[in-house]
């Protein structure tokens, strides 16, 4: 390797270095915010849960705390979430419209987990849950979107909740935060219940540490094999 090629080698590698450590920093700043994040999470869960009413009006400060509400359920305006996943079995989440007074507002529950071999197109039949019902859960905000909704076999299933664009088409207000029901034995089998993501810290340090592997390595051959190879051509 000629000198000009031999320091245009070292040079690209030191930058990869400088470029892979700052990949590591940045990493470790998205784990120092995942851990604050975490504590303000758990600080609410640990909350006294909070009921929701027709007059709630706070309800977007309620994010990840234990709620409680009563109401009725309008299956006519039902949403679907498509392209789910259980332990490999393909399904749809089953969204239900409570509503809190006779002409709303309505939370959105997630009444849990239902299987569809596609993911798309999943058989509702039994799964109705009529009268006047007492929900307990955690709440979680409704995304922005976009919720990319499908038709589909005559109905119509969303990628994710999108606030705005159920608000468009839901005759009533709807509160910006749902209700992830929480597992209950009374409940129905199906749809299944589940909990609440698990609280954790990521893969934030496990990347950071990789980036800052790849960043010794970077450097370790610049200087160790480029560079000793220089050593042996001038002698």
């Amino acid at each position: 390797m000629s000198s000009t090629a031999r320091r245009v080698t070292m040079a690209v590698l030191l930058l990869a270095a400088v470029g892979f450590a700052r990949l590591g920093f940045w990493q470790l700043s998205r784990l120092r915010e995942r851990r604050a994040l975490n504590v303000a999470i758990l600080a609410a869960r640990a909350a006294p849960p909070v009921a929701l009413t027709a007059g709630s009006t706070r309800a977007d400060t309620l994010g990840e705390h234990h709620v409680t509400a009563k109401g009725r359920y309008d299956r006519a305006h039902e949403i679907i979430l498509r392209g789910e996943a259980l332990d490999g079995v393909p399904g749809v989440r089953v969204v239900t419209p409570l509503l809190l007074g006779e002409a709303g507002p309505a939370v959105l529950v997630d009444r849990g987990f239902l299987p569809a071999p596609d993911a798309v197109s999943a058989d509702l039949q039994g799964t109705d849950e009529p009268g006047d019902q007492n929900v307990a859960g955690v709440a979680l905000p409704v995304g922005p979107g976009p919720g990319e909704p499908l038709s589909h076999s005559g109905r119509t299933t969303w990628r994710r909740l999108d606030l705005e664009a159920l608000r468009r088409r839901l005759p009533y207000p709807v509160l910006p935060v749902y209700i992830q029901q929480s597992p209950d034995n009374s409940l129905p089998k199906f749809p299944r219940r589940l909990e609440p993501a698990p609280v954790d810290e990521g893969p934030h340090l496990s990347y950071a540490i990789q980036w800052f592997l790849f960043a010794g390595l970077a450097a370790a051959f610049a200087v160790l094999v480029v560079g000793r190879e220089g050593g042996r051509v001038r002698v």
